[in-house]
Protein backbone atom coordinates (compact mmCIF):
# COMPACT_ATOMS: atom_id res chain seq x y z
CA UNK A 1 0.00 0.00 0.00
CA UNK A 2 2.95 2.14 0.87
CA UNK A 3 6.09 2.10 -0.69
CA UNK A 4 8.97 4.04 0.35
CA UNK A 5 11.79 4.04 -1.89
CA UNK A 6 15.45 6.12 -1.15
CA UNK A 7 13.48 8.91 0.81
CA UNK A 8 15.78 12.02 1.60
CA UNK A 9 14.42 14.86 3.36
CA UNK A 10 17.26 18.21 4.40
CA UNK A 11 16.56 20.94 6.05
CA UNK A 12 19.44 23.65 7.08
CA UNK A 13 20.06 21.52 10.64
CA UNK A 14 18.37 18.10 10.08
CA UNK A 15 18.78 15.45 7.43
CA UNK A 16 15.81 12.64 7.18
CA UNK A 17 17.13 9.49 5.00
CA UNK A 18 17.94 7.02 3.21
CA UNK A 19 14.61 6.13 4.00
CA UNK A 20 13.68 2.75 2.84
CA UNK A 21 10.54 0.48 4.36
CA UNK A 22 6.76 -0.84 3.13
CA UNK A 23 3.84 -1.11 4.36
CA UNK A 24 1.35 -3.49 3.30
CA UNK A 25 -2.59 -2.60 2.47
CA UNK A 26 -4.49 -3.18 5.83
CA UNK A 27 -1.51 -2.61 8.33
CA UNK A 28 -1.69 -0.79 11.35
CA UNK A 29 1.71 0.47 11.05
CA UNK A 30 3.98 2.55 13.63
CA UNK A 31 6.81 5.18 12.95
CA UNK A 32 8.19 5.76 16.68
CA UNK A 33 10.96 6.96 17.87
CA UNK A 34 12.39 9.61 20.40
CA UNK A 35 11.65 13.63 19.87
CA UNK A 36 13.67 14.90 17.30
CA UNK A 37 14.34 11.51 15.41
CA UNK A 38 12.06 13.06 11.81
CA UNK A 39 9.04 11.25 12.46
CA UNK A 40 6.71 14.12 11.60
CA UNK A 41 9.13 15.04 8.65
CA UNK A 42 9.00 11.58 7.39
CA UNK A 43 4.34 11.48 7.62
CA UNK A 44 4.72 14.56 6.12
CA UNK A 45 6.18 13.50 3.01
CA UNK A 46 4.03 10.99 2.49
CA UNK A 47 1.49 13.35 2.35
CA UNK A 48 2.97 15.42 0.27
CA UNK A 49 3.64 18.36 2.54
CA UNK A 50 6.81 17.98 2.45
CA UNK A 51 9.15 18.36 -0.67
CA UNK A 52 12.03 15.65 -0.83
CA UNK A 53 15.55 16.26 -2.24
CA UNK A 54 15.18 12.86 -3.88
CA UNK A 55 13.42 9.54 -3.82
CA UNK A 56 9.78 7.85 -4.64
CA UNK A 57 6.81 7.24 -2.56
CA UNK A 58 4.47 4.73 -3.93
CA UNK A 59 0.82 4.28 -2.41
CA UNK A 60 -1.58 2.06 -3.89
CA UNK A 61 0.93 1.30 -6.59
CA UNK A 62 0.70 5.00 -7.99
CA UNK A 63 3.87 7.11 -7.97
CA UNK A 64 2.50 9.84 -5.80
CA UNK A 65 6.07 11.66 -5.31
CA UNK A 66 5.15 14.66 -7.80
CA UNK A 67 1.39 14.97 -6.64
CA UNK A 68 -0.42 17.58 -4.54
CA UNK A 69 -1.65 16.29 -1.68
CA UNK A 70 -5.13 16.29 -2.05
CA UNK A 71 -4.58 13.66 -5.28
CA UNK A 72 -2.50 11.32 -2.87
CA UNK A 73 -5.62 9.33 -1.58
CA UNK A 74 -4.62 10.30 2.45
CA UNK A 75 -6.09 11.69 5.37
CA UNK A 76 -4.12 13.15 8.26
CA UNK A 77 -4.61 13.63 11.71
CA UNK A 78 -2.46 15.76 14.05
CA UNK A 79 -2.53 16.22 17.94
CA UNK A 80 -3.88 19.34 18.10
CA UNK A 81 -6.75 18.01 15.46
CA UNK A 82 -6.69 21.71 13.51
CA UNK A 83 -10.86 21.32 13.30
CA UNK A 84 -12.38 24.12 12.25
CA UNK A 85 -13.55 26.16 14.87
CA UNK A 86 -16.46 28.09 13.42
CA UNK A 87 -18.27 25.21 12.25
CA UNK A 88 -20.16 22.57 14.35
CA UNK A 89 -18.61 18.57 14.67
CA UNK A 90 -21.25 17.22 12.07
CA UNK A 91 -19.99 20.38 9.57
CA UNK A 92 -16.14 19.37 10.56
CA UNK A 93 -17.20 15.86 9.57
CA UNK A 94 -18.87 16.78 6.60
CA UNK A 95 -16.14 19.47 5.08
CA UNK A 96 -14.48 17.01 2.76
CA UNK A 97 -17.28 15.11 1.18
CA UNK A 98 -17.86 18.05 -1.68
CA UNK A 99 -14.42 17.34 -2.64
CA UNK A 100 -14.50 13.46 -2.77
CA UNK A 101 -17.39 13.39 -5.21
CA UNK A 102 -19.55 10.51 -2.90
CA UNK A 103 -23.26 11.85 -3.34
CA UNK A 104 -25.42 12.74 -0.76
CA UNK A 105 -26.88 9.44 0.38
CA UNK A 106 -23.28 7.90 0.13
CA UNK A 107 -22.22 10.90 2.36
CA UNK A 108 -24.84 10.50 4.93
CA UNK A 109 -24.32 6.48 5.07
CA UNK A 110 -20.39 7.01 5.63
CA UNK A 111 -21.50 9.89 8.49
CA UNK A 112 -23.97 7.10 10.27
CA UNK A 113 -21.28 4.64 10.37
CA UNK A 114 -18.86 7.03 11.62
CA UNK A 115 -20.84 8.69 14.12
CA UNK A 116 -21.47 4.75 15.36
CA UNK A 117 -18.11 3.94 15.62
CA UNK A 118 -16.90 6.30 17.27
CA UNK A 119 -19.94 6.74 20.02
CA UNK A 120 -20.57 10.76 18.53
CA UNK A 121 -23.83 11.46 18.17
CA UNK A 122 -24.21 13.32 21.30
CA UNK A 123 -21.37 15.77 20.21
CA UNK A 124 -22.89 16.86 16.32
CA UNK A 125 -24.55 19.92 17.04
CA UNK A 126 -21.32 21.16 19.14
CA UNK A 127 -18.68 23.78 18.20
CA UNK A 128 -15.02 22.47 19.27
CA UNK A 129 -14.45 24.97 21.68
CA UNK A 130 -17.27 23.13 23.68
CA UNK A 131 -15.65 19.70 23.20
CA UNK A 132 -12.60 17.63 25.62
CA UNK A 133 -9.49 16.57 24.14
CA UNK A 134 -10.14 13.43 23.29
CA UNK A 135 -14.04 14.05 21.45
CA UNK A 136 -12.14 16.42 19.00
CA UNK A 137 -9.66 13.64 18.15
CA UNK A 138 -12.40 11.34 17.86
CA UNK A 139 -14.18 13.81 15.91
CA UNK A 140 -10.67 14.81 13.71
CA UNK A 141 -10.69 10.60 12.74
CA UNK A 142 -14.17 11.23 11.66
CA UNK A 143 -13.23 14.13 9.16
CA UNK A 144 -10.78 12.30 7.69
CA UNK A 145 -12.08 9.08 7.45
CA UNK A 146 -15.29 10.17 5.70
CA UNK A 147 -13.48 10.76 2.67
CA UNK A 148 -12.23 7.06 2.30
CA UNK A 149 -8.59 7.46 2.04
CA UNK A 150 -6.30 4.95 1.09
CA UNK A 151 -4.28 5.86 3.93
CA UNK A 152 -4.86 7.30 7.20
CA UNK A 153 -1.63 9.04 8.66
CA UNK A 154 -1.98 9.65 12.44
CA UNK A 155 0.55 12.14 14.46
CA UNK A 156 0.92 11.43 17.90
CA UNK A 157 -2.98 11.09 18.32
CA UNK A 158 -3.01 10.69 21.84
CA UNK A 159 -0.47 12.73 23.18
CA UNK A 160 -2.57 15.83 23.87
CA UNK A 161 -5.13 12.99 25.84
CA UNK A 162 -5.58 13.51 28.99
CA UNK A 163 -4.55 9.88 30.51
CA UNK A 164 -8.16 8.76 31.52
CA UNK A 165 -9.41 8.96 28.23
CA UNK A 166 -6.72 7.66 26.25
CA UNK A 167 -7.85 4.48 26.82
CA UNK A 168 -10.78 4.85 25.25
CA UNK A 169 -9.18 6.29 22.59
CA UNK A 170 -6.93 3.21 21.97
CA UNK A 171 -9.66 1.21 21.74
CA UNK A 172 -11.82 3.26 19.55
CA UNK A 173 -8.70 3.58 16.95
CA UNK A 174 -8.50 -0.32 16.93
CA UNK A 175 -12.20 -0.60 16.10
CA UNK A 176 -11.65 2.00 13.16
CA UNK A 177 -8.95 -0.03 11.74
CA UNK A 178 -11.07 -3.34 11.97
CA UNK A 179 -13.89 -1.93 10.60
CA UNK A 180 -12.17 0.45 7.95
CA UNK A 181 -10.16 -2.05 6.15
CA UNK A 182 -7.82 1.30 5.73
CA UNK A 183 -4.33 1.33 6.33
CA UNK A 184 -3.22 3.43 9.53
CA UNK A 185 0.36 4.41 9.80
CA UNK A 186 0.56 6.56 13.12
CA UNK A 187 3.54 8.47 14.49
CA UNK A 188 4.33 8.32 18.30
CA UNK A 189 7.30 8.08 20.82
CA UNK A 190 5.11 5.91 23.26
CA UNK A 191 6.41 2.09 22.67
CA UNK A 192 3.50 1.41 25.09
CA UNK A 193 0.84 2.63 22.31
CA UNK A 194 2.77 0.55 19.14
CA UNK A 195 2.41 -2.73 21.49
CA UNK A 196 -1.49 -2.04 21.64
CA UNK A 197 -1.92 -0.83 18.56
CA UNK A 198 0.20 -1.98 15.56
CA UNK A 199 0.85 -4.71 13.91
CA UNK A 200 4.65 -3.61 12.75
CA UNK A 201 6.54 -1.05 13.12
CA UNK A 202 9.94 1.28 12.50
CA UNK A 203 12.01 2.99 14.83
CA UNK A 204 13.80 6.15 13.93
CA UNK A 205 16.43 7.68 15.37
CA UNK A 206 18.68 10.94 14.13
CA UNK A 207 16.82 11.19 10.55
CA UNK A 208 17.57 7.37 9.45
CA UNK A 209 15.63 3.84 10.63
CA UNK A 210 17.41 1.89 13.10
CA UNK A 211 15.36 -0.98 12.97
CA UNK A 212 12.37 -2.10 10.86
CA UNK A 213 9.81 -5.48 11.33
CA UNK A 214 7.30 -7.20 13.50
CA UNK A 215 6.63 -5.14 17.13
CA UNK A 216 7.25 -7.93 19.15
CA UNK A 217 10.23 -8.41 17.49
CA UNK A 218 11.78 -4.74 18.14
CA UNK A 219 10.52 -5.46 21.74
CA UNK A 220 12.00 -8.71 22.28
CA UNK A 221 15.47 -8.04 20.09
CA UNK A 222 16.38 -4.62 19.33
CA UNK A 223 19.03 -4.38 16.79
CA UNK A 224 21.27 -1.63 18.04
CA UNK A 225 21.94 0.31 21.38
CA UNK A 226 19.12 3.33 20.27
CA UNK A 227 16.36 0.58 20.04
CA UNK A 228 17.48 -1.33 22.73
CA UNK A 229 17.11 1.92 24.98
CA UNK A 230 13.97 3.35 23.40
CA UNK A 231 11.89 0.53 24.05
CA UNK A 232 13.26 0.09 27.77
CA UNK A 233 15.77 -2.83 27.88
CA UNK A 234 17.40 -0.47 30.79
CA UNK A 235 19.94 -3.22 31.30
CA UNK A 236 22.26 -3.19 28.63
CA UNK A 237 26.06 -4.24 28.89
CA UNK A 238 29.21 -5.28 27.26
CA UNK A 239 29.41 -8.60 26.41
CA UNK A 240 31.66 -11.18 25.72
CA UNK A 241 30.62 -14.91 23.86
CA UNK A 242 33.05 -17.72 24.30
CA UNK A 243 32.21 -21.51 23.59
CA UNK A 244 28.11 -20.18 23.52
CA UNK A 245 28.93 -18.72 26.95
CA UNK A 246 28.31 -14.85 27.45
CA UNK A 247 30.40 -13.01 29.89
CA UNK A 248 28.79 -9.64 30.83
CA UNK A 249 30.65 -6.83 31.65
CA UNK A 250 29.54 -2.88 32.80
CA UNK A 251 29.01 -0.76 29.96
CA UNK A 252 30.84 1.99 29.56
CA UNK A 253 31.61 4.12 26.75
CA UNK A 254 33.79 2.49 24.64
CA UNK A 255 31.56 0.00 24.84
CA UNK A 256 29.10 1.76 23.54
CA UNK A 257 30.95 2.45 20.73
CA UNK A 258 32.58 -0.86 20.12
CA UNK A 259 32.21 -2.36 16.41
CA UNK A 260 35.04 -5.17 16.70
CA UNK A 261 34.47 -8.34 16.59
CA UNK A 262 35.74 -9.24 20.42
CA UNK A 263 32.91 -7.10 21.98
CA UNK A 264 29.39 -7.36 21.64
CA UNK A 265 26.18 -6.33 23.18
CA UNK A 266 23.69 -7.81 25.84
CA UNK A 267 20.24 -6.80 27.26
CA UNK A 268 17.60 -7.91 29.59
CA UNK A 269 14.09 -6.23 30.02
CA UNK A 270 13.74 -5.39 33.77
CA UNK A 271 10.23 -7.23 34.09
CA UNK A 272 12.59 -10.18 33.01
CA UNK A 273 14.57 -10.04 36.05
CA UNK A 274 13.81 -12.12 39.12
CA UNK A 275 14.64 -10.58 42.79
CA UNK A 276 14.67 -12.56 45.71
CA UNK A 277 16.31 -12.94 49.22
CA UNK A 278 17.08 -16.93 48.49
CA UNK A 279 19.38 -18.01 46.58
CA UNK A 280 17.89 -20.04 43.09
CA UNK A 281 18.36 -23.48 42.45
CA UNK A 282 21.75 -24.40 41.30
CA UNK A 283 21.33 -25.10 37.78
CA UNK A 284 19.73 -21.48 37.39
CA UNK A 285 23.45 -20.45 35.89
CA UNK A 286 21.99 -16.65 35.15
CA UNK A 287 22.11 -15.85 38.53
CA UNK A 288 24.07 -13.00 40.55
CA UNK A 289 24.36 -11.96 44.47
CA UNK A 290 24.13 -8.58 45.20
CA UNK A 291 22.63 -5.66 46.98
CA UNK A 292 19.84 -3.01 46.27
CA UNK A 293 21.34 0.13 45.74
CA UNK A 294 17.91 1.93 45.37
CA UNK A 295 14.16 1.47 45.11
CA UNK A 296 12.56 3.95 43.31
CA UNK A 297 8.48 4.43 42.23
CA UNK A 298 7.44 4.15 38.58
CA UNK A 299 3.76 4.13 37.94
CA UNK A 300 1.71 1.30 39.76
CA UNK A 301 5.00 -0.63 40.23
CA UNK A 302 8.84 -0.13 41.35
CA UNK A 303 12.11 0.06 39.61
CA UNK A 304 14.65 -1.82 42.12
CA UNK A 305 18.74 -1.06 41.00
CA UNK A 306 21.07 -3.65 42.26
CA UNK A 307 24.74 -4.09 42.59
CA UNK A 308 26.34 -7.22 41.79
CA UNK A 309 29.67 -6.86 41.62
CA UNK A 310 30.63 -4.46 38.36
CA UNK A 311 27.34 -4.95 37.36
CA UNK A 312 24.19 -2.98 38.08
CA UNK A 313 20.88 -4.30 37.29
CA UNK A 314 17.36 -2.79 36.99
CA UNK A 315 14.24 -4.90 37.77
CA UNK A 316 10.68 -3.74 37.75
CA UNK A 317 8.89 -5.49 40.71
CA UNK A 318 5.40 -5.13 41.72
CA UNK A 319 4.58 -3.22 45.31
CA UNK A 320 3.58 -6.29 46.47
CA UNK A 321 6.30 -8.43 45.60
CA UNK A 322 8.33 -5.78 46.92
CA UNK A 323 6.55 -5.84 50.28
CA UNK A 324 6.52 -9.60 50.36
CA UNK A 325 10.11 -10.14 50.11
CA UNK A 326 10.98 -7.08 52.28
CA UNK A 327 12.90 -5.37 49.30
CA UNK A 328 14.69 -2.56 50.67
CA UNK A 329 17.61 0.01 49.90
CA UNK A 330 20.89 -2.26 51.22
CA UNK A 331 19.52 -5.90 51.34
CA UNK A 332 21.31 -8.18 50.61
CA UNK A 333 19.49 -9.83 47.34
CA UNK A 334 20.06 -12.35 44.53
CA UNK A 335 18.94 -11.65 41.13
CA UNK A 336 18.61 -14.02 38.17
CA UNK A 337 16.53 -14.52 34.58
CA UNK A 338 16.11 -16.98 32.29
CA UNK A 339 18.67 -16.88 29.46
CA UNK A 340 16.23 -17.10 27.33
CA UNK A 341 15.38 -13.66 28.15
CA UNK A 342 18.66 -12.26 27.48
CA UNK A 343 19.15 -10.48 23.69
CA UNK A 344 22.66 -10.56 22.00
CA UNK A 345 23.59 -8.85 19.36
Amino acid sequence: MIRIEHLSVRFKDFHLGTIDFVVEEGQFFVLMGPTGAGKTVLLESIAGLVSLESGRIRIAGVDVTRMPPERRGVGIVYQDQGLFPHMDVRSNIVYGLKFCGAGRAEGQKRLDRLIDLLGIAHLLRRLPVNLSGGEKQRVALARALIVHPHVLLLDEPLSAIDPGFREDLRGALKRLHRASGTTFLMVTHDFGEALTLADRGAVLHRGAIEQAGPIEQIFRAPASLAVAEFVGMKNLFQATVENGRVRLARRTDSAASSGGNHYRHAAIRPEDLVVSRTAPPPENACAYRGTVSAVVGCGFGHEVYVQAEELTFTARLTRRALMDDQICEGADIFISFDPAALHVW
